[in-house]
């Protein structure tokens, strides 16, 4: 018996084209068989459909046999003869999960559903039809690919003379692409990159980023499927703070400068003195004044690096058991004994409703307390009992009598902090709707509320449940879209 190769399907071969090409018609007896010309694309837990199709059109259910298998005739997807399916021949990992589609049967159409896809699936397939002595087979491709989640990107601390970025994603298929870009699109080398495949067969990715540069603004993480061509990406905004902790020796150089410039300004004085005598007192004061501006100026422009804005971030609407300070730059509690929740709380007056801005809060005899912070609405609940959650209009973190917590909207989720946080540093990005925290003790990630959804102005908020704690702010920035 005569049979055709069974790579023409791939070829892009057009059985329209077969008669006038040979100059004969084909007989009765003998067919071709077709695939899709392009892979199957599924998604792990889903369905697949291979499909094959005969030429001339005949009917399906004159075949002897169908068959379905991989690289070798024996590894027997699916296989249905004299009408019936003949389940001893199928590999064990296909039992239960495939289906012969007879639908179309009478248009010379067949095709096999396989249910609960899974990462071992992807490969090459082989369609099979015999009827007598004569057979035909076509070749088909499954791709099995899978988008994961939404990349988590946290600052590590200083690493390396710079400030470790870490990405983490999970549940991809295949492996996916990872690049690091910053804030113009540019490419970013990567410090490291890591990859575990679970049991699965999917994988999840680690990857850091060590920044150098602070004037990079904003790295984004992103994660790229090839065969899906899907990419999901996060965006993260390296406050100034960790970059000064990266580079300790920047204050103790600005120091260093200045001693510097007092010693140049000393020993400039000493050869004016000598000059002085020679010169009249008026332009005797001109020259000393010409040095001291010179001076002065080189001072500020090397602290200028190193200088943080301090506003007074002043206070209201504090319950009467709360103590704020005459600067309205901390609040305290007079009574300890007492612990009623969501009753004593503050907040600020200077709100943010565009940009970006970064605070810390300095607290003292948290550990033994209890405490939240973050930001919340304008429009929020001020009286009675409440729970802290964004779909009340809160972003917080805070402490318990049993650990740390991050209050969203499923209730709490908890927090694992390497060291009892004496300063929490707020960043919050209006326009991203990224409000994240970092504790300073260690500079460590704390928690990050990625995309929330808010409008009108944020303001920060201090709740002081029991205990004797305090909270300072400190440290504050404001920027501009885009600075």
């Amino acid at each position: 018996s005569h049979k055709h190769s069974p790579l023409w399907p791939l070829c892009g071969f057009d059985p329209c084209l077969f008669s006038p090409l040979t100059g004969t018609s084909v007989s009765t007896e003998e067919f071709l068989v077709f695939g899709p010309s392009e892979p199957i694309v599924a998604a792990p837990g889903g369905e697949a459909i291979l499909p094959c199709s005969l030429f001339p059109v005949m009917s399906v259910e004159n075949m002897e046999e169908l068959r379905w298998f991989r690289s070798r005739f024996s590894e027997a997807v699916f296989v249905y003869r004299n009408q019936q399916e003949q389940k001893e021949e199928q590999m064990a990992k296909y039992s239960g999960r495939t289906w012969l589609v007879k639908d179309h049967f009478h248009q010379g159409k067949a095709a096999l559903r396989i249910g609960n896809v899974q990462v071992s699936d992807s490969g090459i397939y082989v369609c099979f039809f015999k009827r007598g002595l004569f057979y035909e087979e076509a070749i088909l491709e499954l791709k099995v690919a899978v988008v994961g989640s939404v990349p988590e990107v946290h600052i590590k601390g200083p690493e390396d003379g710079g400030v470790c970025v870490v990405c983490m994603t999970s549940g991809w298929y295949p492996k996916p692409q990872v690049q690091w870009r910053d804030s113009r699109g540019e490419m970013l080398p990567a410090s490291s990159e890591n990859h575990i495949e679970d049991a699965e067969g999917l994988f999840s990715m680690k990857t850091t980023l060590v920044v150098r540069d602070s004037s990079l603004g904003n790295v984004t993480c992103s994660i790229f499927n090839p065969i899906l061509g899907q990419e999901k990406a996060m965006a993260m905004f390296i406050p100034e703070p960790f970059f000064l902790q990266a580079f300790p020796w920047m204050p103790a150089f600005a120091v260093s400068v200045t001693m510097m410039g007092l010693l140049v300004l000393g020993s400039c004085c000493l050869l004016i003195r000598e000059h002085l005598a020679k010169l009249k007192f008026q332009e005797q004061f001109q020259i000393l004044c010409q040095l001291q501006e010179s001076l002065q100026q080189k001072k500020e422009a090397v602290l200028k690096t190193t200088n943080w804005r301090k506003d007074h971030f002043q206070a209201y609407s504090a319950h009467p058991i709360l103590a704020i300070s005459q600067d309205r730059m901390s609040v305290r509690r007079k009574d300890t004994t007492t612990s009623l929740d969501g009753l004593f709380y503050v907040l600020g007056t200077e709100g943010i409703s565009s940009g970006r801005c970064y605070w810390e809060v300095k607290i003292k005899n948290g550990f033994s307390s209890k405490w939240i912070l973050g930001v919340c609405r304008e429009d929020v609940e001020s009286e009675g009992l409440y729970f802290e959650s964004p779909e009340k209009g809160f972003w917080t973190v805070g402490q318990s009598s049993i650990g740390y917590w991050a209050y969203i909207n499923r209730g709490r989720a908890s927090l694992s902090l390497r060291q009892a946080p004496q300063s929490v540093g707020v960043f919050v990005d209006y326009s991203e709707g990224d409000i994240s925290f970092y504790n300073m003790s260690d500079m460590s990630h704390i928690f990050s509320f990625h995309e929330a959804s808010f409008s009108g102005t944020l303001f920060p908020y201090f709740n002081l449940r029991s205990g004797t704690v305090s909270m300072i702010l400190s440290s504050r920035a404001h920027g501009s879209e885009g600075e």
